[in-house]
């Protein structure tokens, strides 16, 4: 990401960012602006987006092509900041063949690992995934990697839902990264975690309207060009959802495992069932699920209420042949700590809240090292 500290206040438009690019050039010669590798430009707030989407094989070619066209829309007046991702695509994985009905698929072991981007230093990648939105995801993922951190790892934390980045509110941060060298991105650190969001680069309050390839665009980047390693984990916060952007993260990204969150009530479960389909679809093993909410518990008599209904998650893992990781209550004091920026496994470190997710982690960390052993899990079997 390039810089302007002259930008001038003047609102710049989408126009003017294309006109600076016709002085940048492909590697065939042809202006950038008048490229169809150019996938789209965003002006908003005085930043400036690009993406530039070319074969595999190409990228390393295009890498100059993509520094001079950050400097060159730094350059325009009105810019404050610039920042072009490039993305390299590749084929749709085939799909793996759906599991004989009334057979569990096989979990136990892990199935080929997906072809992709691998990020220098850090040992394995993890997504948490959901199939819909507001079932606590980020949440789940913050606490998550700093229940591998307690293990002894070292972890980083990648927010990768653009069009609703929560990490600067849940770590309590509000500052912008610095650059290295001009094009690496330092993340930012905090509670013994490296972070990255894109809510580092804009502000709180800036609509994020970009279409599906520049959204993967600045995934491809924020896991490229910072500075990640050594990490033995990096957890991604993926998007809610099973739409392009997540499956071609799943696929262009070398995942380790997927951890899926749900709730425990019958329509999420379906969306649920739906994010696992996928990750099998593109051959990432399924690490487990995480029962979030899974019952209420009132802050005045301690009451225990079962509000969404209550081990829906665990059925369903049984039923599909994964593992359960546990279940996280719905209360008070986990989201008055995240509102505060502030996770509860670092603000009560000792309480139950902290136990479950270091629970989860536990099982996750389990995994992991059995997917990298290559040791199998006991035999599921699976009355339907």
């Amino acid at each position: 990401m390039a810089d302007n500290g002259a930008a001038e206040t003047a609102a710049v438009t989408e126009e003017a960012v294309r006109a600076a690019l016709r002085q940048v050039r492909t590697p065939e010669g042809v202006p950038l602006s008048a490229s169809p590798a150019l996938a789209g430009v965003v002006v908003t707030s005085g930043k400036a987006y690009l993406s530039i989407n070319v074969d595999p094989a190409q990228a390393r070619a295009w890498e100059d092509v993509r520094i001079a066209a950050e400097k060159a829309a730094a350059a325009v007046p009105g810019v404050s900041s610039a920042l072009v991702a490039l993305t390299a695509e590749r084929a749709a994985a085939a799909p793996r063949p759906a599991p004989a009905h009334g057979h569990a698929p096989a979990h136990g072991h892990a199935p080929a690992a997906p072809r992709g981007t691998a990020v220098p230093g850090v040992k394995a990648i993890i997504a948490v995934a959901s199939g819909k939105g507001g079932v606590g995801k980020s949440t789940t993922s913050i606490n998550l990697a700093l229940g591998l951190r307690d293990l002894g790892l070292k972890v980083g934390l990648l927010d990768a839902d653009i069009y609703g980045p929560s990490l600067p509110r849940l770590a309590g941060l509000s500052q912008k990264p610095e650059m290295e060298d001009g094009k690496t991105i330092i993340p930012l650190e905090n509670f013994g975690l490296k972070l990255m969001s894109i809510g580092f680069l804009v502000e709180e309050e800036t609509p994020m309207i970009w279409r599906g390839p520049m959204v993967m665009s600045a995934i491809t980047q924020m896991l490229r060009d910072v500075k990640w390693g050594p990490l033995d984990v990096l957890v991604v916060d993926m998007p809610p959802g099973t739409g392009d952007a997540q499956l071609t993260m799943a696929q262009n990204v070398n995942l380790a495992g997927a951890v899926i969150v749900s709730t425990p009530q019958d329509l999420a479960l379906i969306d649920a069932r739906r994010g696992v389909a996928m990750f099998e679809k593109v051959n990432v093993p399924i690490l487990g699920v995480v029962e979030n909410m899974a019952y209420f518990v009132c802050p005045h008599c301690g009451g225990r209420s079962d509000i969404f209904g209550h081990g829906g998650a665990h059925a369903e893992a049984d039923k599909l042949g994964v593992p359960f990781l546990g279940e996280i209550p719905l209360k008070m004091r986990i989201r008055e700590m995240s509102d505060a920026g502030l996770p509860v496994v670092v603000a009560d470190p000792e309480g139950e809240e902290a136990a479950a997710y270091r629970h989860v982690a536990s099982g996750v960390k389990a995994a992991l090292d059995r997917l990298e052993t290559g040791t199998k899990a006991a035999p599921r079997i699976v009355i339907e």
